[in-house]
């Protein structure tokens, strides 16, 4: 948005998203060796909208495209990471599309048709002596989140 308005062309956008640095403080910047302008970004900059995938078990590697376009492959430089909604307690997925200037990352947001394929493809495993149901890629395994503690009756 500009303005008010959409931008409609994506090749414009893309070109912003080229641009798209993360400053230190967690502000949003568009910066050109001759220009540096902030942006607002209410939650990612970016949207998971797709996603393909190969192997199975350890050797599964998952990469996702962007609204813009972007091939981001899960593992070590790329994480998924599962932020929980402090009211409702819905799990919200993010993948680390690239680094920030400080602790905070750019982001795009998993969007919700794929997180439905992550869930698919998920199996249960161990994570810091918790149950959960995870999914691997690039032989890193990423929790979706926590496995239900059933009870014998």
């Amino acid at each position: 948005m500009y303005r008010g308005s959409p931008i409609d062309r994506k090749e414009l956008v893309c070109l912003f998203a080229s641009v798209l640095k993360r400053a230190e403080d967690g502000d949003f910047w568009l910066e050109t060796p001759t220009e540096r302008g902030r942006i607002a970004v209410e939650d990612a900059p970016f949207l998971a909208v797709e996603l393909d995938w190969t192997g199975c078990g350890r050797d599964q590697v998952l990469t996702f495209r962007t609204n813009v376009d972007e091939l981001v492959t899960a593992g070590p430089e790329h994480p998924i990471r599962i932020a929980h909604d402090l009211l409702t307690c819905e799990p919200t997925p993010y993948l680390l599309v690239r680094r920030g200037a400080g602790r905070l990352n750019i982001e795009a947001r998993i969007s919700r048709a794929v997180y439905y394929e992550l869930v698919a493809l998920a199996e249960p495993g161990e994570l810091n002596g918790q149950s959960v149901l995870g999914v691997w890629s690039c032989r890193c395994f990423y929790s979706l989140g926590e496995l239900p503690h059933c009870e014998d009756s």
